[in-house]
């Protein structure tokens, strides 16, 4: 080896343990940008690829850190990391099958390795019972609604029961401001009350277009909050900063409300009961965390079968598929999930005609609305979720222009401030969930329109404590480990 070569193979190692230091500091960005620069200088050590790759599954953007495992198994198809941190990465996507190879490989390799023979049991026994869950489902494809088959004013609701309680059909303010509270003690309300508030919600959200256009008269003014996470006390923190939901204070939370944070039935139940009491001052789309895939990695079905009960884990998924997709308020600012498309001339037609009943496809425009992310180069690239794709501003700006919109409004991504303006000021993402999974450092934020301008006012906010309940308590304990 020359002396250069030396060199850079000594600069890659210093910059690896710096870029160790930041990703256990949780600055996985900024661990990222370190381990490519030592990639840069020693692109054949497959340590880096593999560290590169856990540092991008910590911010959620695993076909990047499919990418980066894979590289360093072809470097050393020996290194046991490298089918461990794939593996962890395909897991993450729901794509067991794959992820549940790279374990056996990783079997192989250290055959006596508790740990790696633990954590192939664990595999295995979660593939199974996914499997299984799988067939079942499948056999009922043809079922009837949930929602039909449930009558909760046959449920009892015993003297005892010392929660608040809904008097006949009418959801009121007294009756949400008292579950508020009671969530504030990890109390819950009555499954019958639970139930009403639900299948309300689903007849409120059945009469709705995928795509829904929000007025906002001159003088008003209209709130969009990005991703919650299950972050119930944060959530009600929004609410003390910025005032309750009422017809004079209209919110749009713009998906995501569950998974990963271990209060999401309490969020949900809020923003469904907020729904029940001011339909058109709460409004509500679906984010990719709605739907049954990502519940049953990420915690909420755990969460829902443990606080509520089976029979609401099947409710909610009925539910979550009638959420609309995407809002356009004052025919200026689109607001959605995640963002654009892989074709030129999507019209919000085309967006309001889309049959949204189902469980989010793995491509089309559905996928995409909940799924894509921004980028800073022009054009459009592979997605570093794995999922949908990244566009650039050249594709914001046609958008915008074919369908006669000024901004767009999008959530999906932690950002450091809680928002980001992008491409040339045209998108904004925001993101209102405060140092997410407890462990991200970031602030939250909400975005202020006032009609008739529809400026954004951006507002950021710090977390609030909350009870000694980890995020994703509720998840598989094998999926746990890999968070």
């Amino acid at each position: 080896m020359d002396t250069t070569a030396n060199s850079d193979a000594q600069k890659a190692e210093e910059l690896k343990l710096k870029a160790n230091e930041a990703f256990k500091a949780n600055k996985f960005s900024q661990a990222i940008e370190l381990y490519s620069q030592a990639i840069e200088l020693n692109s054949s050590n497959a340590v880096y690829w593999a560290n590169r790759a856990f540092a991008h599954t910590k911010l959620e953007e695993y076909g990047s850190a499919v990418q980066d495992a894979t590289k360093a198994i072809e470097i050393d198809p020996r290194y046991s990391k490298g089918y461990y941190r794939r593996g962890a990465a395909y897991l993450a996507m729901g794509k067991f099958k794959e992820a549940l190879k790279d374990f056996q490989q990783v079997k192989k390799i250290c055959p006596n390795d508790p740990d790696a023979t633990r954590k192939l049991k664990e595999c295995e026994k979660a593939v199974q019972k996914i499997r299984f869950e799988e067939a079942i489902s499948a056999g009922d494809a043809e079922r009837r609604s949930v929602a039909d088959s449930i009558d909760y004013h046959v449920i009892e609701v015993k003297p005892q029961y010392a929660g608040p309680r809904i008097d006949g059909e009418e959801i009121t303010l007294d009756f949400v401001k008292a579950m508020l509270d009671e969530f504030k003690k990890q109390k819950c309300i009555h499954k019958r009350y639970a139930y009403q508030i639900v299948l309300k919600t689903l007849e409120l959200l059945r009469s709705m277009p995928s795509l829904v256009d929000v007025d906002v008269p001159n003088g008003g003014h209209f709130t969009v909050c990005g991703d919650v996470h299950g972050q119930y006390f944060d959530l009600v923190n929004i609410f003390e900063l910025n005032g309750l939901p009422s017809e004079e204070n209209p919110y749009l939370f713009n998906g995501d409300f569950v998974d990963r944070g271990s209060f999401s039935v309490e969020v949900i139940l809020t923003l469904f009961a907020f729904k029940c009491l001011y339909p058109k001052a709460m409004y509500l789309a679906r984010g990719n965390h709605e739907s049954k895939n990502m519940n049953k990695i990420y915690g909420f079905e755990g969460e829902v079968r443990s606080k509520l009960g089976e029979k609401f884990v099947e409710l909610f998924a009925e539910v979550f598929c009638w959420l609309p997709l995407a809002h356009v308020i004052n025919k200026k600012v689109f607001v959605v999930h995640g963002g654009l498309f892989s074709v030129d001339g999507v019209k919000l037609s085309d967006i309001r005609s889309i049959d949204r009943f189902c469980e989010p496809p793995e491509e089309g425009l559905m996928c995409e609305l909940l799924w894509s992310d921004p980028q800073p180069q022009l054009g459009r690239g592979p997605s570093k979720r794995g999922v949908a794709l990244s566009f650039g501003a050249d594709v914001t700006k046609k958008f915008l222009q074919e369908n006669n919109l000024d901004l767009i409004v999008r959530s999906h991504e932690v950002k450091d401030e809680g928002y980001e303006i992008e491409h040339d000021g045209k998108l904004i993402t925001v993101f209102s969930a405060p140092n997410y999974c407890d462990q991200m450092g970031n602030k939250g934020a909400f975005i202020r329109f006032t009609a008739p301008e529809m400026k954004p006012d951006i507002v950021t906010f710090s977390a609030v404590p909350h009870p000694d309940v980890k995020p994703m308590a509720y998840a598989n304990n094998f999926l746990r480990m890999f968070q």
